[in-house]
This record gives structure tokens, C-alpha cells and sequence, in this order.
């Protein structure tokens, strides 16, 4: 039965609208509400408009006793197009099968599945536009939700609409991703007595009354309350009850009109999990010791509790559920629970969780029995529910060391979900004292990477030593070099001193599987930085052509660019990012982006960088990765601070900031003032640029970071301007000085020769830009760039008008070349103040294409078909050709063999 709607004109003219554009252009919409307040009725009127429009349609809904069953609602959303997941890529439709325990049972990766789930939606939609529907959000399992939360940010392209509904008061992970909601609020006093008069009951001034105060304009409650009031004996209580209780209750007393039979029928279908039919009479009838019949479902069908389709049920509220549920008392509650146990033998996970169900009591059969349901979920991808049948595992163990054990697998396991709020309430049931040795070092590293924010210098570095000493002697070396690669990563945030970083050092090599361990090579770049540099380059050199996995790839990728090899370092991380994508592990994926992004815009790059980096935040973004999402969103900062636009560079280097939140890590924060200090240097704001380029040379600032400081000198050299300035800036350039004579790193002598130059007193200044231009600048073009633009700004106030011309005109047209048009144009500026004009800059063909655009055009310049840039994107090949027309548009081209020379 779905209610008349009163009152909701405007919100039917959204979903309606929503679903009339989604030929033309796909989106999502959330519906928020109380229950009862009509979302229901509205996804109805949503889904009769798009059948009317021939559309096609794909629904699902959450119900509270399947949260526990992963991939449960995928497979109901998606079940009429498996017959043609054939057709996916195969990486894809193997994942997608062990998702629903139908493949070879190997760990998928959960954006494989979510892929494969966008193309087999994108195909559906190919043959008519589609319309997907989702009603109680909030009770659909974790990671079907993880994968409509992917689905929806790639709707733009695809003639897919989807329509979610959730009720109020309930987080999902669709939050935070700026879907546009639709909030239901309660009708008007019009609307809701139009309601209430147009239902059969007639109400005498003084009920009518009393209703409309109680429903407050809910509309379930106008519709349910007089019923409920008409069987109630003797005049009306008083007694105050939420909304939701007294709808609960109104629905309950319906239950007393009914049989046992009936009622334990209907306590059998509540509790189970399945939506067959014959699972919930086999159960009900063990319980009742009599056979029961669909007939036994007549009364409540009368009475508009549920209603019947085909061999389901559906009830006709998810509170007639609940209250089914909660009217019936625990022992009656628990022996149907028993029974379903029973009825479900052939699936071991749902016979367990029902056993679960029935236990008010410790049991370690059933402890046992959540463990293994534990340990399949995670092979199908399905961690939040792995760590759910852990933890009511760990609430069952009979015994307190056995509960200690299983709190902290399942703490592990919240591990790798990211979840630190459980982890802290999991870490703090966890008694150390119940665990062995080796389970409390497992414990102190949980807690570690908990706090990973937290920089207490070095004492916390010491103690990381002294654990990872511990491990060794224990003999479990594995966890020992997570003890040891934690202290190294503290050692690059915040050097703790000369004696900690080589017990750090002495470690890692004692404990290297090998020479050429990536482990160990990440872990000399990240603690010994300057005095390892030489020696680094040297192995990474000759490890240059070696095949890698993709992390262990990242590893040495990570190691190079640490050292400022940026270069060797591009290498390695090409090779990462390549298998990682073919993978689908888009967590690691989006870390070597990181850092490749930091070898393109230290190596100029522009291009690439903001391509890299455009993808690099959203990524880190979907796999909720703010320390290296805030490091993406200033190399974006940085890139707008170089093309001249201020307020967007600003704009970014504040989310940033806002995205790391409280955590103190000196690499971060310096990054942040690096992009601040570079937006501000372009616009000319010199004192303002030192400013912030100067927290990185400050020991006594939380963005000091020697590293850091070595490849922003130049930077600090151009916006010292000031006689104080200049001084300071000199101090910093003595210091890395001696840095310099300890380490071969690229990048530093690049810096290092520039700021002589710009620094030195006028006598000396001609002889270090020419050493400076002489050095082999191939593979820092910005750098060379900015090197002669400084050279001709010099001449020019040293009033050598004409020698000034060459430089400015060669940084000018270097500049433009690179897209650096802040810079391009202070050399045009100069060149004006020397008396020679400038053309304007005309804007390349690239630049006239969105970062994704540019990205998806150079792919399909390189020979790939739409499918294959999906694939490697993450997005349909639908959006690929959006894209791709686009781009021919804004390009006046017509075919893919054009873009080559275009771009």
C-alpha cells in the first residue's frame, strides 16, 4: 500500500527531475528522514516515473538482520545482470564473484568489485537509461555501501540515476562525500489534516485532535495512529511516548488478535536473514511442533502488517518488523533463532550468526564458529564485517585470555580498515596482561601506528628501538622491522639525533633479508637521508631494471625521491603505479602517486604533475588517506601558485591544513608552507613568501625539516629581498652547505647553485650564475628557468639593459613552454623594463582540457581503447568517451589518430 502524498509537491518535482535528466546526464540523491516520514512513498513515485519513461529499474533494501552478511545487498541490487558479468574484464569478475562466494575464493580487492559493479550497472544502462533505488540505506551491510559510495562519484557520465534513501539519525560511509540530500521534514498542519481526513476512520474533534498533536506531521503516524487508537480499550492514555515507540506499539497490538502460530511465524520471518519464505515456516514450525502453511500468514496480511510476493515477505514497515521483534520475549526470540540455526546448516556464516543470536551466555563453540565466519568475510573483501564476527567472537570466549586474543585480531583487522576510533575502543578492552610476549609487542605496534600522528621525538623513536630489540631477541624478525621501519619514518619527520638514527640504521641492516631489501633501502633514505645519499643511489642505480611487485617497487620508489634522486626515483614509481592499477589496490596506488607527483613538480613536469596529482587526491580521498591526501592537495596548491591563481592556491593550501587536522608530522606541515610560500613568491609578495619558507628552516618550528629545507632553498633565496632576509637566508644556505659536501643528492646541488648565485654579494654573483647555467639543467628545465630569469633580473639592476635581454627573453619563452605563467609573465615585466615587448602567450591545447580530460587524452593518444584507459582510471568506458568528446571538441579534432600531434 503506498500512502496518498500531501504535502510534497516540491520534493516530488526534484526526484521526478532527477529522474527526467538522467538520459542526458546521471546523478545521486540522498533522501534523509524520521521513519515513517514518507521516503518509502516518495522512491515509489521516483520508480513509477522512470517505468513510465521506459526506463530501467534496479532496487534493493537494507534490512537490520543482514548488516552482517557482506556483499548481501550488492547481490540483491545486481542479481538480474550477473548473466552478463561474463563479459567484464577478468580481473573484475573474479572479484566480483568471490564477493558473493561464488569465484576461487582468493582475496579480492574491494575496488575491483566496485568497478566491476559500476560497468555491469553502465552496461545495463547502455540498452535504456537506469534508475537505481536503494530504501534503508542505513541497515545495507558495510561493503555494499563502500561500493555505491564509489558508484556515485562516477555518475556524471553514465545515464544512471540513484535514488538512496537512510533514515535520520544513522551515519553511512556516503556522508562525507557530497552527495546532494534531500531532507524530509514533517508535513504542514494543511497537509497533515488533509491526510488524516482522507483515511477510512472516522475520528470524533477531540481524537482527530489528539492525533495530528501526536503524529507532528508524520505521515505514517497519521495514517497508523487511529488505527491503533480504534483498538485501544476505554477512552485515550495520556502516557508520552517517542514517535517511534508509539508506532512500534501501535503495530504490536495488532500482534494479540493472532495465533501463536502466526505470531511465531512472523517472529521467524523478522529474525532471519534471507528473504526466503520456506526458511522462516521450517523454523517456525520446529518451534511450534506443528506444520505450518502460507495460509498461517493470512491474519497478519489482513491486518496490514506484511504482505506476501511470490515465496517472500515484506513487511509492511521496517517498525513492524522491530516491533515483531521486540514484542517477543527473549526465550521465544532465542529458540527461533535456534531453529533458523538449523535451517540454515548448509551455510555455515548465517548458522553461526544465528547462533550467536540465540546466546545471552559465553560459548566457544560459537566464538570458534565466528572466527572462521571472520576469516571467510575477509577473503571476500568484506573487513567490516570480518571485524564485526570478531569482535561478538572475542564477547563470547569463555575465557578472559581467549577474549584478550580475539579483541586484539580484531583490533588488527580495524587496522586495516583505517578505522581509529575502533581501534581505540578495542585497544582499551584489551587487558595487556592477558597477553603473551609476542602479543603485546603486537599490541605496542598497533598502538603505535594508532598514534602515528603524535611526534614526541626522540624519545618515542627510542622506545620504538628498544621493541624492536625485544622482537629480534624474541626471534619474531618480521614484526621487529615494523618496529624499526616506524622508528625510521619518525627519524625523516623529526630528527631525533645523530646516536638514535644510527641504532635505527644498525637494525634495519641486522635485520634485512637481504642487501637489496626495499624495506631496508626505505628505511637508510627515511633515517640517514644526507649521510647514506651516496651509497643509495648507487644500489638504487642498479636496481633500476629489476622487476618489483608494485609496493616493493613503491618502496625503492619512495627511497630515491627521499634522497632527492628524483628522477631514478620516477622510474621505479612508474613501474609501481602500472601493476598497482592492474591489481585494483588503489590505497598503495594512491601513496606512489604521492610521491610521484613530487618528482614531477620538483623536476617541472606541470603537466603531469597535475594530472598525477588531480588523481592523487582523489583517491587518497576514497580510501580515506588524509596524511597523503593532504600532501596531494599542496602540490595542487603549489601548481595553482605557478600559473598566477592566488585565491585557488590559497584556497587549496587551507585543505590542506584542514585535512591533516592535529596531526604534527614536519613532512606534511613543511610541504603545506612550501605551496604557501611558492603561491606567494609568484604573486610577488616577497616578505610573505619568506615568511612561510622560513618555518621550514626554523628548528624551533613544526614544520622545521632539514629534507624539506633542501629543496626550497632556491625559493627562500628569491623571496629574501630585505637586508635581514637576505642574512638569514644566507645562514640557511651555510648550513646546507655542509649538507652538500656529505650527500651527491641532484636536487640539493640544483638548489644549491641557484641560491649562491642570488644570494652573493654583486662582486661575486656573475661568475655563480654562470656555474650555475653551465651545470647540466636537462632534467630540471624549471629550474633553469628560474635560474635565468634570476640571471636577467640581476642585470638589469646592475643597469646591463642589453645583456639582460637574452635571459629574460629565454626565461620568458622557457616559462610559457611550461605553463609557469606567473613566472612567464614577470619575465615579460622584466623584458618591458629593458625596453623590449613581449606577444601574449598563447594558451597550448592542453591547457584547454580538465586535468581528467588531459589524463584520458594523452592515455588514448598512446594507443589505448576506452576500456583499457577505465580500467587503468577507475572509471565506465562510457565516461572515458564523455571525456574523450569533450576534449575532440575543445581541441577541433575529430578522430583519436589526430591527438598525437595536438597534444
Amino acid at each position: 500500500m503506498v500512502m496518498a502524498l500531501f504535502g510534497r509537491e516540491r520534493e516530488i518535482a526534484q526526484v521526478e527531475s532527477l529522474v527526467a535528466q538522467i538520459p542526458e546526464q546521471g546523478d545521486a540523491l540522498v533522501i534523509r528522514g524520521e521513519a515513517g516520514i514518507g521516503k518509502s512513498a516518495l522512491l515509489a513515485v521516483a520508480l513509477d516515473r522512470a517505468r513510465a519513461l521506459g526506463f530501467a529499474t534496479a532496487v534493493a533494501s537494507g534490512v537490520q538482520s543482514e548488516t552482517h552478511l557482506p556483499f548481501a545487498g550488492l547481490h540483491q541490487l545486481i542479481q538480474p545482470m550477473l548473466e552478463t558479468a561474463a563479459e567484464l574484464p577478468v580481473a573484475q569478475r573474479e572479484a566480483l564473484l568471490n564477493a558473493f562466494g561464488m569465484g576461487d575464493g582468493q582475496a579480492p580487492q574491494p575496488f575491483l568489485i566496485a568497478l566491476a559493479v559500476l560497468n555491469l550497472l553502465g552496461e545495463a544502462a547502455a540498452a535504456e537509461p537506469l534508475l537505481v533505488v536503494v530504501e534503508d540505506l542505513q541497515w545495507l551491510d558495510r561493503p555494499t555501501t563502500d561500493v555505491l559510495a564509489f558508484v556515485t562519484r562516477r555518475l556524471r557520465s553514465e545515464p544512471i540515476g540513484m535514488l538512496l534513501a537512510v533514515r535520520e539519525g544513522y551515519a553511512t560511509t556516503l556522508d562525507d562525500i557530497g552527495l546532494p540530500e534531500l531532507s524530509l521534514g514533517t508535513l504542514d498542519p494543511s497537509a497533515a489534516g488533509e491526510l488524516l481526513d482522507s483515511q477510512p476512520a472516522k475520528l470524533s474533534a477531540g481524537v482527530r485532535w489528539r492525533v495530528l498533536a501526536e503524529a507532528a506531521g508524520n505521515p505514517l503516524a497519521l495514517v497508523e495512529l487511529p488505527i491503533a487508537l480504534d483498538r485501544e480499550p476505554g477512552p485515550p492514555s495520556g502516557e508520552f511516548l517517542p514517535l517511534t515507540a508509539r508506532l512500534e506499539r501501535s503495530f504490536a497490538t495488532r500482534l494479540a488478535e493472532l495465533s501463536r502460530r502466526t505470531r511465531m511465524l512472523l517472529l521467524a520471518c523478522a529474525a532471519n536473514d534471507g528473504h526466503d519464505l520456506r526458511e522462516a515456516l521450517t523454523a517456525a514450525g520446529t518451534v511450534t511442533g506443528t506444520e505450518l502453511l502460507l495460509a498461517d500468514l493470512a491474519p497478519a496480511v489482513d491486518l496490514g502488517l506484511v504482505t506476501l510476493h511470490e515465496r517472500s515477505i515484506r513487511f509492511r514497515h521496517p517498525l513492524v518488523r522491530s516491533a515483531i521483534y521486540q514484542k517477543a520475549g527473549l526465550l521465544d526470540r532465542q529458540v527461533i533463532h535456534l531453529a533458523l540455526a538449523d535451517v540454515h546448516t548448509p551455510d555455515p556464516d548465517r548458522r553461526a550468526w544465528h547462533r550467536a543470536a540465540a546466546l545471552d551466555h559465553p560459548d566457544d563453540s560459537v566464538a570458534a564458529d565466528l572466527e572462521q565466519v571472520a576469516l571467510r568475510a575477509r577473503q571476500r573483501g568484506a573487513l567490516t564485517v570480518a571485524v564485526t564476527a570478531l569482535r561478538r567472537a572475542a564477547e563470547l570466549s569463555e575465557h578472559v585470555a581467549d577474549r584478550a586474543m580475539r579483541l586484539l585480531r580484531t583490533a588488527e583487522l580495524a587496522f586495516e580498515l583505517g578505522r581509529g576510533e575502533l581501534i581505540t575502543e578495542l585497544l582499551a578492552l584489551t587487558d595487556p596482561a592477558l597477553l603473551g610476549e609476542p602479543e603485546r609487542a603486537r599490541l605496542a605496534w598497533l598502538n603505535e601506528m594508532r598514534e602515528e600522528g603524535r611526534n614526541e621525538g626522540p624519545q618515542r623513536v627510542r622506545r620504538l628501538i628498544v621493541t624492536a630489540e625485544e622482537r629480534e631477541r624474541a626471534g619474531d624478525r618480521a614484526l621487529a622491522r615494523n618496529f624499526v621501519r616506524a622508528a625510521a619514518m619518525r627519524c625523516w619527520w623529526r630528527d631525533p639525533g645523530a646516536e638514535l638514527r644510527h641504532r635505527v640504521i644498525a637494525l634495519a641492516e641486522r635485520l634485512a633479508a637481504h642487501d637489496d631489501d626495499p624495506e631496508l633501502l626505505v628505511a637508510l633514505a627515511t633515517a640517514a637521508p644526507v649521510e647514506r645519499a651516496g651509497e643509495l643511489i648507487g644500489r638504487l642505480t642498479r636496481l633500476r631494471e629489476t622487476r618489483l611487485d608494485g609496493a616493493m617497487a613503491r618502496l625503492l620508489g619512495v627511497a630515491a625521491s627521499t634522497i632527492g634522486a628524483h628522477e631514478l626515483s620516477a622510474a621505479f614509481l612508474d613501474h609501481s603505479i602500472s601493476e598497482l592499477r592492474a591489481q585494483g589496490r588503489l590505497g598503495v596506488l594512491a601513496q606512489s602517486l604521492t610521491s610521484q607527483m613530487l618528482n614531477q613538480l620538483l623536476g617541472g613536469d606541470w603537466p603531469s604533475a597535475m594530472l598525477v596529482a588531480e588523481e592523487c587526491e582523489r583517491l587518497t580521498r576514497e580510501t580515506q588517506q588524509p596524511r597523503w591526501q593532504s600532501a596531494a592537495l599542496s602540490i595542487l596548491a603549489a601548481l595553482a601558485g605557478l600559473r598566477g591563481d592566488v585565491s585557488r592556491g590559497l584556497e587549496l593550501a587551507a585543505q590542506s591544513e584542514r585535512v591533516l587536522g592535529s596531526v604534527t608530522i614536519a613532512s606534511n606541515i613543511a610541504q603545506a608552507q612550501y605551496a604557501r610560500g611558492l603561491i606567494a613568491l609568484c604573486a610577488g609578495r616577497h616578505a610573505t613568501a619568506f615568511g612561510h619558507l622560513w618555518r621550514v628552516f626554523d628548528p624551533r618550528d613544526t614544520a622545521y625539516h632539514p629534507i624539506w629545507g633542501s629543496w626550497t632553498i632556491s625559493e627562500l633565496a628569491e623571496a629574501a629581498v630585505t637586508a635581514e632576509h637576505r642574512d638569514l637566508a644566507r645562514t640557511a644556505l651555510a648550513e646546507l652547505e655542509v649538507m652538500g659536501h656529505q650527500t651527491p643528492s641532484p636536487y640539493l646541488h640544483v638548489g644549491l647553485r641557484h641560491a649562491r648565485a642570488v644570494l652573493a654579494d654583486d662582486a661575486d654573483a656573475e661568475g655563480l650564475f654562470k656555474t650555475a647555467l653551465d651545470a647540466d639543467l636537462t632534467s630540471w628545465p624549471t629550474a633553469r628557468a628560474r635560474l635565468l630569469l634570476a640571471h636577467g633580473l640581476w642585470l638589469r639592476r646592475q643597469r646591463r639593459i642589453v645583456e639582460a635581454r637574452d635571459p629574460l627573453r629565454a626565461a620568458r619563452d622557457a616559462c610559457d613552454k611550461l605553463g609557469l605563467l606567473a613566472w612567464g609573465e614577470k619575465a615579460r615585466q622584466e623584458l618591458r623594463a629593458a625596453g623590449e615587448g613581449s606577444h601574449q602567450r598563447v594558451p597550448s591545447s592542453a591547457e584547454r582540457l580538465t586535468p581528467q580530460e588531459l589524463h584520458i587524452a594523452k592515455l588514448a593518444a598512446g594507443g589505448l581503447s576506452n576500456r583499457e584507459i577505465g580500467q587503468q582510471l577507475y572509471l565506465s568506458h562510457r565516461t572515458v568517451g564523455t571525456h574523450l568528446h569533450h576534449a575532440f571538441r575543445k581541441l577541433g579534432i575529430a578522430s583519436r589518430g589526430q591527438l598525437r600531434d595536438v597534444l
